[in-house]
């Protein structure tokens, strides 16, 4: 087993597998900040103006998520192995090495594009052509894979050795408290279990989410704003303003799960903005946010109005499509509370108002619909012009009529 990369040792790594050599001239290493305990990471720069960002997970515990390295990888596979993928610029293949012994992972390093988590918080401007420009390229994934089973069984492929019992369930709501919690989280973080768990209406609803979760197409499954990047120059190209990277999550998944994750996403600016008082209401510090709700709405109607008008037939397939992504829109502002106690074990008034919108979501979407998105569905539907009905093959009719003269119920 390798030991831990560092500055010290990667370049040599790289030259054992074959992505660097002497002549490629001199080096450096960089490493990135870790946005989570799970990976390390470090860019390193070659001499011929390549950059590849070598990824290597840490020997943690799993959590729930398996060959996380491995789906990267296999993503990648398939991009090279469906054209039709492939050429989505904005998920055009980066991963250049795999190391499953080692957990490592090497991709291109994109260093004229930007966190867009990052260029949201520099600049606090959201402006709708980039959400426009998520919508479509999600769509185009989740509309080529589509009830394709070619695509379903080339993401079933399990690391050489190992088995896929069946697809993961991200759709998941918080574990009960057990003894060991209380060794793991900071005494005011166990407030949040606490006040999860006394909403019996909280956990039905996504007990409800999670039965209704509905398999259909690939999936990325980790779709938060950092995992999106956008080009510095993005006003002034007409194509690819986005890229959507860390596929480590992604599988056979339902396609409201990952707008849920991004529209929670934007909603955090606003949430993490709000004025925290304990003589406020929650209705006080909403309005009084730093980062208005209003100023986010445009990007996030923008978004469901292009991904819609990219993939109309998905309204078809599933009625209740846009309830839907709001529920799991609440689902994911609970995954990010128990993200941010998992990696800074911290839990404040800000999680507790945050909490209480992700219920209100989770329990009331229709009403959630109006309040978060600032428009009734209707209006975002009635801008598409047409919804493909989805082909569906037409079965040879082989009937013989069949007459009774007399109908005689079984059991009369």
């Amino acid at each position: 087993m390798l030991s831990p990369l560092s500055s010290q040792n990667v370049i040599r790594y790289l030259q054992q597998v074959g992505l660097c050599s002497l002549v490629d001239g001199t080096f450096n290493t960089v490493k990135l900040p870790e946005t989570n305990k799970k990976n390390r990471n470090l860019v390193v720069n070659l001499g011929d103006n390549r950059q590849l960002l070598v990824k290597q997970k840490h020997n943690i515990e799993n959590d729930g998520m398996p060959h996380e390295f491995f789906n990267e990888w296999l993503f990648q596979q398939l991009l090279q192995q469906f054209p039709v993928l492939g050429n989505i610029s904005a998920i055009a293949p980066l991963v250049l090495h795999f190391d499953e012994e080692n957990s490592i992972l090497v991709r291109s390093y994109l260093s004229e594009y930007l966190d867009l988590s990052n260029f949201y918080q520099h600049h606090n401007i959201f402006p709708v052509e980039i959400a426009s420009a998520i919508g479509t390229t999600l769509a185009a994934l989740h509309r080529a894979t589509f009830q394709r089973k070619e695509y379903r069984d080339f993401m079933a492929t399990a690391p050489q050795g190992q088995f896929r019992y069946s697809f993961y369930n991200p759709a998941q709501g918080i574990d009960s408290i057990s003894p060991e919690i209380f060794g793991k989280v900071k005494r005011e973080a166990i407030q949040f279990y606490a006040l999860y768990q006394r909403y019996e209406s909280l956990e039905a609803a996504i007990a409800d989410l999670a039965y209704e979760w509905n398999p259909c197409c690939l999936t990325h499954n980790d779709l938060n704003l950092h995992n999106i990047l956008i080009h510095s120059r993005w006003n002034q190209l007409d194509n690819c303003l986005v890229r959507l990277i860390d596929w480590e999550a992604c599988g056979w998944g339902d396609p409201a799960f990952d707008l849920g994750n991004i529209l929670a996403s934007y909603l955090g600016f606003w949430l993490s903005s709000l004025v925290i008082d304990p003589t406020l209401e929650l209705a006080e510090s909403l309005q009084l946010a730093v980062t208005p709700l209003e100023d986010i709405q445009p990007s996030l109607v923008a978004l469901l109005q292009a991904y819609l008008n990219a993939f109309p037939m998905i309204l078809e397939y599933s009625s209740d499509f846009l309830v839907r992504v709001i529920k799991f829109t609440g689902l994911a502002l609970i995954h990010q509370i128990q993200d941010s106690i998992n990696n800074c074990q911290s839990f404040d008034n800000s999680d507790i108002y945050k909490l209480q919108i992700a219920k209100n979501i989770l329990t009331m979407p229709e009403q959630s619909i109006v309040s978060i998105l600032g428009v009734d569905d209707s209006v975002i539907i009635s801008s598409i012009a047409k919804i493909d009905k989805i082909p569906q093959p037409e079965k040879e009719k082989q009937l013989v009529r069949l007459y009774y003269e007399k109908t005689r119920l079984r059991g009369c």
